[in-house]
């Protein structure tokens, strides 16, 4: 069983700077069939971006894909570092009411720890667990 967040995670997670536009954010996540990009500002973790984000703050408000990323994404996320435990970030993203958490060295977005990648871990037959292991649908 994993002890540590780097034995779980998403490493080399898709990432955007803040100024791109949103276009690019969500390609990225349609090529890495992902629901989240990290989001830098200077090379920095500044922020995570998730599809939802796109359509509840930008397109549900006529925003257009030229949009810059820094007007969908939710900044100043909580991050973590790739030894904190599973178990401390079950209890973070749950505190929080979160999904996905960035895996963070210096600054730098190292990987992405999901909700999915937890269920995976602890509960593999778990309808979510089924799910997260399920190929995308490209």
């Amino acid at each position: 069983m994993a002890s540590t967040v780097a034995d779980i995670m998403t490493a080399h997670p898709a990432a955007v700077e803040a100024d791109q536009p949103v276009a690019v954010a969500a390609a990225l996540m349609r090529d890495n069939d992902a629901g989240a990009v990290i989001v830098n500002d200077n090379g920095r973790v500044s922020g995570i971006v998730t599809d939802r984000d796109i359509t509840i703050r930008l397109v549900a408000d006529d925003k257009g894909p030229d949009t810059p990323v820094r007007e969908a994404c939710t900044g100043e996320v909580e991050a973590v570092g790739p030894d904190t435990s599973v178990e401390q970030a079950v209890q973070i993203m749950r505190r929080l009411a979160v999904r996905r958490l960035p895996v963070v060295e210096d600054g730098r977005a190292v990987g992405i720890v999901s909700l999915g990648d937890l269920a995976m871990e602890r509960d593999p037959d778990s309808a979510l667990g089924d799910i997260s292991a399920a190929a995308g649908d490209r």
